[in-house]
């Protein structure tokens, strides 16, 4: 007995150094001043506890003809609603996302977001199945009324920039509130963004409907602006744009089983927008929304597609 008490105490013991060593490195990294301390701080405290709940959907327009048939579409998916929970320890961060309508069985869509960001650059991804795409299109002289599940959708859309004052100017104190934003700043940015996916008639669709199949994939580099703004010490405003310009595609389009290239046409276009609104009661308590906007605009000399994919995030957390 006394050998085995003192073997758990060892380990307890060695336990205890690990998780010590650990947190001393994180504390050593999390507490790495290379910013301008009159412009961008750490909070005071090593946990952040945040509540969130998330919106987000998408909409394709198209607009052109096809096989010298006028058309004309809008349609959108369902607004997927999620409530979230997540901790932050020393930049470190977990969290976990219920969709209510997903448990009731009442959604049929599948979405992933990932986000990061630090003062050195920042990167948005999403990945999105849908089966509730639904509006009205027109198809020469005829009206067609688009019942959700009869276009089923992949998309992935992935962003990346890079910022150039990133002493002074910080998408964390905006998106994440890991920094906290002392005085007004901002930043030319370089990116790049993809956007890929594909967007199909279902395979139980009835047969006097137009079977089709379009593949877009497209790549873009640009650049833009990001301002955070301090109005008040309380406050904090984020808005940032920026455009890129694709230089690389691959995008065909399947009708009836005939299948058709497309050529672009300059310029084709992803535009990436972030809006925030932060507010700190006290050094402990804070809340604020977010929102993010990707646009993707192409075409060629027939037809022109137009899809955007948003998110809105309302959020309230606690440091502790």
């Amino acid at each position: 007995m006394l050998v085995l008490a003192a073997t758990t105490g060892l380990a307890q013991t060695h336990r205890e150094e690990v998780r010590a060593r650990v947190d001393s490195l994180l504390s050593a990294k999390y507490n790495k001043v290379t910013y301008d301390t009159n412009y961008i701080r750490r909070p005071s405290t090593k946990l952040t506890l945040k509540f969130r709940t998330n919106v987000s959907g998408m909409r394709l327009k198209t607009e052109g003809e096809v096989y010298d048939i006028p058309m004309k579409s809008n349609l959108r998916t369902d607004h997927k609603a999620t409530v979230s929970v997540g901790a932050t320890y020393q930049g470190i961060s977990m969290g976990l996302a219920v969709n209510p309508a997903k448990l009731s069985g009442r959604s049929q869509d599948y979405e992933i977001n990932v986000n990061m960001y630090n003062n050195h650059y920042a990167v948005d991804a999403s990945y999105q199945m849908s089966k509730t795409l639904s509006g009205e299109s027109h198809w020469g002289d005829d009206f067609i009324t688009t019942p959700r599940g009869r276009i089923h959708t992949k998309v992935l859309n992935l962003s990346g920039y890079y910022v150039f004052n990133n002493k002074r100017f910080s998408y964390p104190a905006a998106f994440t509130q890991s920094y906290i934003q002392k005085r007004s700043a901002g930043s030319w940015q370089v990116g790049f963004s993809y956007q890929g996916g594909s967007y199909k008639t279902s395979d139980d669709a009835p047969d006097d409907v137009v079977k089709y199949r379009i593949y877009s994939g497209h790549f873009g580099l640009g650049g833009g602006y990001g301002y955070n703004w301090v109005p008040s010490r309380n406050w904090l405003l984020h808005l940032s744009f920026i455009p890129t310009l694709i230089i690389a595609n691959n995008n065909n389009m399947t009708v009836n089983g005939e299948r058709e290239d497309m050529n672009t046409r300059f310029p084709d276009v992803i535009l990436n927008g972030h809006v925030a609104i932060v507010r700190n009661f006290s050094s402990r308590y804070f809340s604020g929304i977010t929102a993010y906007v990707n646009e993707t605009m192409f075409g060629d000399n027939k037809l022109d597609f137009y899809q955007r994919k948003w998110r809105v995030r309302l959020f309230f957390g606690m440091r502790m």
